[in-house]
């Protein structure tokens, strides 16, 4: 009876601690993906920012880059756009920050999942608030990263991305 006792106690504190350890390593994985996605979609919109030699403003959560011989074989006319879905659909970009090669018919690739706030921000060439495409020389993005899974807290990451200059974008 007592070794059965003192078995049972073993074993409570047995599996507490591996459940203790599988939350937090769900945990690090969650905010690890958040963080390698993350990544990724900045260095990839940052390359497209340097490059660009035009930017129309379509709305705080959606802008189109020109180009030059980047998207080619996909687009003649050089463009991408690259946007936040915050729609309530269920659809596959619902809540996602992702870009768009060409025109709106061609497929979305998907850069960071999970987004709850997104914002893009455009400066001039003084440093002030840009008002006008013409007038845009910095972009600035700043999203809300939140994931969740099931007996796991949410890792929620909030983004800040430097500014991205356009290169060879002329001043106005």
């Amino acid at each position: 009876m007592i070794g059965a006792s003192l078995g049972s106690i073993v074993l409570a504190g047995v599996l507490s601690t591996f459940l203790m350890l599988s939350r937090s390593g769900m945990s690090a994985v969650n905010y690890t993906t958040m963080d390698t996605e993350a990544r990724r979609a900045l260095e990839e919109f940052g390359q497209d920012v340097r490059m660009a030699s035009n930017v129309t403003w379509n709305s705080s959560s959606s802008i189109t880059l020109t180009v030059p011989n980047n998207y080619t074989t996909a687009n003649p006319v050089n463009q991408v756009t690259y946007a936040w879905d915050n729609t309530t659909s269920t659809s596959a970009s619902y809540r996602c920050f992702y870009r768009v090669p060409g025109t709106a018919a061609d497929p979305k690739t998907v850069l960071v999942r999970n987004v709850t706030t997104f914002l893009y921000t455009r400066y001039n060439r003084t440093n002030a608030s840009a008002t006008t495409d013409a007038s845009t020389k910095r972009i600035q993005i700043s999203m809300t990263v939140t994931t969740t899974a099931q007996t796991v807290v949410a890792a929620t990451d909030q983004l800040v991305a430097a500014s991205f200059i356009l290169r060879n974008k002329p001043a106005n």
